[in-house]
């Protein structure tokens, strides 16, 4: 079986719109055939996703959660194309759940990888490296780690990446793929809060 390169699934996901993950499903899936890769993506619905891209969201709901204890509570904004869609069960059911992940020890940061600040990365990159190297690791590895601890850090710390907290077979950004074709509109996540008792605003 031919090897599925982040390159290919970066090219299937620009000509998708899909999520990463569904993008790399699918080529494996497909042996790697792009052409077969993007079929298997229209027959799940994924991949009109980009059309929607373009599309402006500005309507949708925000709704708060609190936790039973009422030490953890949190406001979420979800945003869609039609006040139609925003009154749909799926939807209210998806701004409802993301409202329980902010608030649960998931603890997002930020919603997308483009929302996290360079000097947090830069900071992060810094300490990946001097910990690979105090390990002894040898210098061509170190790139390698950097990256892998980059990585980490983003998907504990970024919305959109994390496994779902009701079901951590996805990621946040797949339960909005997934709403997203049910509805047929552009879903996505405007912004968050999420306030913990004691601690300090950031």
């Amino acid at each position: 079986m031919p090897e599925v390169t982040a390159a290919m699934v970066k090219e299937l996901r620009d000509a998708t719109g899909a999520g990463m993950m569904d993008c790399k499903r699918a080529l494996i899936e497909a042996d790697g055939d792009l052409t077969r890769a993007t079929e298997l993506l229209r027959e799940k619905g994924l991949a009109s996703a980009a059309k929607r891209a373009g599309r402006s969201a500005n309507q949708g709901l925000i709704d708060a959660y609190v936790h039973f204890n009422n030490t953890v509570g949190s406001l979420v904004e979800v945003n869609c194309e039609t006040d139609f869609v925003a009154n749909t069960d799926e939807f209210r059911q998806l701004v409802k759940d993301l409202a329980l992940h902010v608030a649960s020890p998931s603890a997002p940061r930020w919603v997308a990888r483009d929302d996290v600040p360079t000097s947090v990365l830069e900071g992060e990159q810094k300490i990946a490296e001097a910990q690979a190297r105090e390990s002894g690791k040898p210098d061509h590895v170190v790139p390698k780690i950097v990256e892998g601890k980059i990585e980490a850090f983003l998907k504990d710390n970024v919305l959109l990446d994390q496994p779902f907290v009701k079901d951590d077979s996805k990621t946040i950004q797949q339960y909005l793929d997934e709403v997203s074709a049910k509805t047929g509109e552009k879903v996505q996540v405007k912004r968050f809060a999420r306030f913990k008792l004691g601690e300090e605003a950031e």
